[in-house]
């Protein structure tokens, strides 16, 4: 009996070079802001208060940028990552133009590297990904690697293909939204008074606060993103029977958690790394901290650019990073490399 489901493909399945156009384009109204604000305490000004970002030179209050980046990461699952053992890492991603209510986007995504993995069983492939409003307009893009599982253990391996990844983009690598313009920035309204100037390269930052996983939220969020990873729905896709957190879900969370200390670290514009260190499940609690990396000045009036490391962790404490041998502490979640904008 022939099938008309798709069970999503595996590691054999891809070809170096390969341009995947992904279903379902996603219209974006207020309802998606309205839900990623009761899902992570987001209070960033500039995307909460259309007043606010007019008066930083945009035409109206853009979405989060991590809602752009969810809907995105979204479309490219069912072709993807649907047989993913799990998401590895990040890099290279830009924020390309602001995403406003009543745009339209749809993903593609190309192959750009291939490797087995020594057991056989399963294989890391790297894409790059791009977000394209109605226009035609790339608002973001970005590479990211996941483990696949093979269908035929049996199945030859493609001959290993590892892109050449930057460490990090070059500040003139970054979009500015047209018009972004912070002379007449208002700090109390965006929450602190403090500016680029007032951090210092190596400071870090803990964002105090803490927020536990509750699994209805985490479910709502995978959802809304039209995830259809089997790891974060089907309890028995795993062997130890838990669903997974999905990690953009952790991503959200500590950047809204960085507010406490970086609440004028208004739009990321670049993904320079990151990594998932370690699953998350349903009870754990999140607490984040930041450490300040780069700055510069950039072409647009009195905005800067910062580059901060942000590390979300589970516990009651921050430990170490990473333990003697070098991989990363139990706790340790998230390990996420961006650029944002900030006034100076």
């Amino acid at each position: 009996m022939g099938s008309k489901t798709n069970a999503g493909r595996f590691f054999e399945d891809y070809r170096l070079g390969e341009v995947i156009a992904h279903a379902i384009p996603r219209s974006l109204s207020g309802g998606e802001r309205a839900l990623y604000h009761a899902l992570y305490p987001a209070r960033h000004a500039l995307y909460s208060s259309d007043e606010f970002a007019r008066n930083c030179g945009l035409p109206a209050s853009p979405l989060d940028d991590l809602i752009t980046f969810h809907t995105v990461f979204g479309k490219t699952v069912p072709d993807i990552s649907l047989n993913a053992v799990a998401n590895l890492g990040y890099a290279a991603g830009r924020w390309l133009a602001p995403v406003h209510v009543g745009d339209t986007l749809s993903a593609r995504s190309t192959v750009i590297g291939l490797k087995e993995n020594s057991n056989g069983q399963s294989g890391v492939v790297y894409v790059r990904s791009e977000g394209v409003n109605q226009n035609g307009v790339v608002v973001l893009d970005y590479t990211r690697w996941v483990m696949v599982k093979k269908r035929d253990l049996a199945s030859p391996a493609p001959a290993a293909q590892i892109p050449d990844l930057p460490s990090a983009l070059a500040v003139g690598d970054l979009a500015l939204p047209q018009g972004l313009d912070f002379t007449r920035y208002d700090f109390t309204l965006a929450g602190e008074a403090h500016t680029m100037r007032d951090y210092a390269l190596g400071e870090v930052i803990d964002h105090v606060d803490g927020v536990t996983l509750e699994e209805a939220e985490h479910m709502l969020a995978t959802r809304l993103w039209q995830n259809t990873a089997k790891v974060h729905f089907d309890a028995q896709s795993r062997p130890d029977g838990r669903r997974l957190i999905y990690g953009g879900h952790i991503i959200s969370l500590a950047r809204a958690l960085s507010f406490n200390g970086l609440a004028n670290a208004q739009m990321i514009v670049g993904l320079n790394g990151g990594a998932h260190a370690n699953p998350a499940f349903a009870g754990d609690t999140v607490r984040a901290w930041s450490e300040v990396l780069d700055m510069a000045e950039t072409a647009a009036p009195h905005v800067g650019a910062i580059r901060l490391r942000l590390v979300a962790h589970k516990g009651a404490q921050a430990g170490p990073l990473r333990a003697a041998d070098g991989k990363y502490s139990p706790d340790v979640l998230l390990d996420l490399d961006y650029w944002a904008l900030m006034p100076i």
